[in-house]
């Protein structure tokens, strides 16, 4: 997988297809294989006409893995995409992020609006204001010795997860830390940009899809019927939806 430096770290990345461009952010403790690729993304967009852009974020997947917390501001992890697009001379692009993924996808249109044409939010909705991110005994669990040690349902879940991917946990616990910004109700306002917000109905960690788009001048809800959060993320009717989203857009 190629790699480019940005605030002198290696950031892992792949470009495929033709056509516009589409970058896909991943969500915490997953990658692009993970996230995308396993799921049928990249080939269903590739397929579909778009450039599929996509990265693994800092602290993921072959990206580098700072283990100071401060390295994983939200507002530097969306750099780290815009700095993508510049590096690949992409001058606007569609931007679709799962969980963190999306919250990042939302600070880039903020950062950088010059360069997001519209974007998809995936497992996350008003906790993008009112809530930041996942609880941080997932961090705990992440350091735990092994995993008979983490009682915590949630982080169990995702310390499975981890050691499914052989992620780095030392990095993850970092990321959950330092990844706990939320915008205001005054920013998301400022997104002006067309965009969809799609959220499992199980989904006890996204927070209501309707209140976020209700804050957004151009935003549209996708209920992914029967899903909590994990599961939706590869679900059909996401991409049914996100397809349809796409074909609207001028």
């Amino acid at each position: 997988m190629p790699v480019f430096t940005h605030d002198g770290l290696d950031i892992a990345f792949i470009d495929e297809g033709e056509g516009e461009a589409i970058l896909l952010i991943h969500g915490f403790a997953s990658n692009i294989e993970t996230n995308w690729r396993g799921t049928g993304w990249i080939e269903l967009l590739v397929h579909a006409g778009w450039r599929v852009v996509a990265l693994d974020n800092r602290g993921h997947g072959y990206s580098a893995k700072p283990y100071e917390a401060r390295a994983y501001d939200t507002a530097l992890m969306a750099g780290d995409a815009a700095a993508l697009l510049d590096r690949l001379k992409i001058e606007k692009a569609v931007v679709m992020g799962y969980s963190m993924g999306a919250r990042i996808t939302a600070t880039l249109a903020l950062q950088r609006p010059d360069l997001v044409r519209a974007l998809i939010l995936g497992g996350l909705g008003i906790r993008l204001v009112d809530g930041a991110g996942l609880p941080t005994t997932i961090a705990d669990a992440m350091e735990a010795a092994s995993l008979d040690d983490v009682k915590d349902p949630m982080g169990r879940t995702f310390r499975v997860f981890a050691d499914q991917t052989k992620a780095d946990r030392r990095a993850l616990a970092a990321c959950i830390r330092g990844s706990r910004q939320t915008l205001s109700v005054a920013e998301v306002a400022r997104i002006t940009q067309p965009a969809l917000i799609a959220i499992g109905t199980r989904d006890k960690i996204a927070g209501s899809a309707s209140e976020l788009a209700a804050l957004m001048p151009d935003a549209q809800v996708l209920d992914i019927e029967g899903r909590d959060h994990n599961p939706a993320v590869g679900d059909k009717q996401f991409k049914k939806g996100a397809l349809a989203f796409l074909e609207t857009l001028d």
